[in-house]
């Protein structure tokens, strides 16, 4: 039985996450300081933050419809993260090769999250 949410991989993952898009941004145009480089910090943050406090409120068997629920958010901020990166790329903002490790991270963790999600909402019905 997982006692903690940092025990989940998907959070883990999450944490991963934030911390190669703080080094990508890190090369960002300083001008992009409060715009594109908070924007994807701040999407990147609400990943791992929604997870912990979804786990937190709704790890209990009644509560999965909130976890539920707060996973889903940490995906919708994926999905706005994964536009931002699109954005940046397209404006050749920060170091080409961290979107390797960026994107690959992002897609592993949008795909542990709709298959987590999806086991929980099987086990709510």
């Amino acid at each position: 039985m997982i006692s903690s949410y940092r025990e989940l991989l998907i959070w883990q993952k999450g944490i991963e996450l934030v911390r190669e898009v703080y080094l990508l941004t890190d090369s960002f145009p300083k001008s992009e300081l409060y715009g594109l480089t908070n924007q994807m910090r701040r999407a990147a943050i609400s990943v791992p933050s929604n997870i912990a406090e979804g786990f937190t409120r709704g790890h209990s068997r009644q509560h999965h419809q909130d976890f539920i629920h707060f996973l889903r958010i940490a995906f919708a901020s994926g999905a706005e993260l994964e536009t931002q990166l699109i954005i940046a790329k397209e404006l050749k903002f920060g170091l080409s090769r961290k979107y390797e490790k960026v994107d690959s991270l992002l897609n592993e963790t949008m795909k542990m999250l709709n298959k987590f999600i999806a086991s929980l909402v099987l086990k709510s019905r």
